[in-house]
């Protein structure tokens, strides 16, 4: 299947991040835990939806990277309760970064046209 390169990029991002997640002390699981699972595969079907959509794209985009941002000030909650390793933490971030930009470039795309 051809992807766009942001929604394999996130879906890869899920894979990683998802058995991360599941194994968190039960304290965190319930409350954090949760809200970032739900937070990833609402990223992942919004992308998937902005990309067939042709109403409000912009919009769903950006509404998008303020869900990419939670998720950063939600890793760096992880990082903070020593749940992850700075190592996760940084491969994480990276790997956001790279799906923010993606999505600002997207962003710029349907500004132009």
């Amino acid at each position: 299947m051809n992807e766009l390169p942001i929604i394999q990029k996130t879906y890869d991002l899920i894979r990683w991040y998802i058995p991360i997640l599941n194994r968190m002390p039960k304290d965190h699981r319930f409350g954090l835990g949760e809200r970032m699972v739900a937070q990833l595969y609402d990223l992942l079907e919004g992308l998937i939806r902005a990309r067939y959509t042709r109403q409000n794209r912009i919009g769903q985009l950006e509404a998008l990277n303020t869900q990419i941002d939670i998720l950063r000030y939600q890793t760096r909650l992880l990082l903070e309760f020593e749940i992850i390793s700075v190592q996760r933490y940084d491969y994480a971030g990276q790997q956001m970064q790279g799906i923010g930009q993606d999505l600002g470039n997207w962003i710029k795309q349907q500004r132009k046209t």
